[in-house]
């Protein structure tokens, strides 16, 4: 993908699409769960923010606080400037928000539904694919084959199961799922995992387009050269700890690596 320059990113006041205040998650029952110690960080329209850190440091929590699996105080997330800590997965969605989770069979795709059933998970209210009650099979279908279409999906269609998809290809349906609803702000976690070099690159242009157009998006990844493609400012979790967010264009990828070790 084309990397942007630092100049494309929205460098201006306005009130960040996405803003953390202090936020920290209490000892969980999972004991190797690394709980967040007042994390702060903004993400605002057409910036990518890229957060790095060593696997285990805190970064399945910070998405689950982010996604509204894991619930805070409501002024320790807001989403456009409102309080959005208390709310569900749901609710942030209507809010504007997308989500792309780490885990791609379970949480990013249930799989033993269809693509079109998939789609319909997280697009039916924005898209108007339920009124009354009501599945509107055939906007599921269009744009399920949307996205397949658009994202160069290599499927048998919109009626294989999710679990039918090699690795590379149900995580191009995951990220073409959320890009597509146009959502004015993206959280996407480990986006090209485990994906060959073709789909990889197809998802880089996804995301950056997506902030070309306007979009705040936050990306949690353990690949540096993936942050440093992607992001205007890169921070760095340690310990359950967010540093401050550095220009990725002023710092490299020996800094962040030493920062990644708790140096900062």
């Amino acid at each position: 993908p084309t990397r942007r320059s630092p100049a494309e990113a929205v460098a201006n006041d306005d009130a960040p699409r996405l803003e953390t205040r202090r936020l920290s998650t209490l000892d969980a029952d999972d004991p190797f769960a690394t709980c967040l110690k007042d994390v702060s960080l903004a993400v605002r329209a057409g910036e990518i923010l890229g957060v790095a850190g060593v696997a285990g440091n805190g970064q399945a929590e910070l998405l689950s606080a982010l996604s509204g699996e894991t619930l805070s105080a409501p002024d320790c997330v807001l989403i456009d400037g409102k309080p959005a800590g208390g709310l569900g997965p749901r609710q942030r969605r209507e809010l504007g928000m997308g989500f792309v989770p780490e885990e791609r069979l379970g949480r990013g795709a249930a799989p033993e539904l269809s693509l079109t059933e998939n789609a319909l998970l997280s697009a039916h209210a924005r898209l108007g694919m339920v009124r009354r009650g009501l599945i509107h099979g055939g906007k599921a279908r269009a744009f399920a084959e949307r996205v397949i279409d658009v994202f160069n999906v290599a499927t048998h269609g919109h009626h294989a199961e999710a679990r039918s998809l090699s690795g590379g290809n149900l995580q191009k349906f995951i990220i073409g799922r959320e890009v597509l609803q146009n959502p004015r702000l993206l959280v996407v976690g480990q986006p090209t995992w485990g994906v060959d070099a073709g789909a990889a690159a197809a998802i880089h242009q996804a995301l950056i387009e997506l902030a070309r157009g306007g979009a705040a998006v936050l990306v949690v990844s353990q690949d540096l050269d993936e942050l440093f493609t992607l992001s205007d400012r890169i921070a760095v979790l340690f310990h359950g700890r967010l540093s401050p967010a550095w220009p990725a264009h002023q710092t490299s990828v020996d800094e962040i690596g030493l920062a990644m070790g708790g140096s900062w």
